[in-house]
């Protein structure tokens, strides 16, 4: 288990700022041991819970062209027919992972491929369960294309709290299948576009990990 890199300057610098808070309310109250107390306990659960939010487990890379893994972890919350008009222009199944703020907040890559477009798209921040937060927040596209000419999309897509989306592509970078490719910070959503013909492997409501949860299986 390691830290992000997306996270070790805000930790650095949340850790000197809660330390000299702690050290200046001793040195101005130091009478006052329920204050104290109550202020350390608030900064030590404040700092762990934003620690745990970076951390970024070692995930071991899947190499299987059948299956397309989940690029999140998270819960599945849309799992539907629906049409890409964006980039594909055709049908696809749709599956959404919502990403809580317990979550581990890296984006993998689902299959391994080049990356055929790429477009970031400012935009607004409803929740992320919002019907129309694939198209209305702030969000970026990411379309795959496997040697086999298999075409598969991606969107990361920032929440009511997430509003900074990192991304380490760009048009015709290679991705290893569960490579690591982007990064939300806080609670956001990431849907991907299936192939029509593509065998859905999860559930509504089913827990997914980046990476290691395979959520399609693609036709041969």
């Amino acid at each position: 288990m390691t830290i992000h890199k997306e996270g070790r300057s805000l930790l650095f610098w949340m850790l000197i700022i809660l330390a000299a808070l702690n050290y200046g309310l001793h040195q101005w109250i130091p009478e006052q041991d329920l204050v104290l107390n109550l202020v350390l306990l608030v900064s030590v659960v404040l700092y762990l819970i934003v620690l745990q939010f970076f951390r970024n487990p070692f995930v071991a890379l899947p190499n299987d062209d059948d299956l397309v893994y989940a690029p999140a972890e998270g819960k599945v919350v849309v799992i539907e027919e629906t049409t890409e008009d964006e980039y594909l222009k055709d049908r696809r199944k749709q599956v959404s992972i919502f990403m809580s703020p317990f979550n581990v907040h890296v984006n993998r890559s689902p299959i391994a491929g080049i990356v055929e477009f790429f477009k970031y798209h400012p935009g607004k921040y409803l929740v992320a369960w919002h019907p129309k937060s694939s198209t209305e927040n702030e969000r970026t596209t990411m379309v795959l294309r496997h040697e086999n000419g298999t075409k598969i999309l991606v969107r990361q897509i920032a929440g009511a709290l997430a509003r900074r989306i990192k991304w380490y592509v760009k048009d015709g970078t290679p991705l290893a299948q569960g490579g690591e490719y982007g990064f939300i910070k806080f609670g956001s959503r990431v849907d991907i576009y299936l192939p029509l013909d593509a065998e859905i492997l999860v559930t509504m409501d089913q827990k997914t990990k980046g990476g290691k949860t395979p959520i399609a299986r693609l036709k041969k």
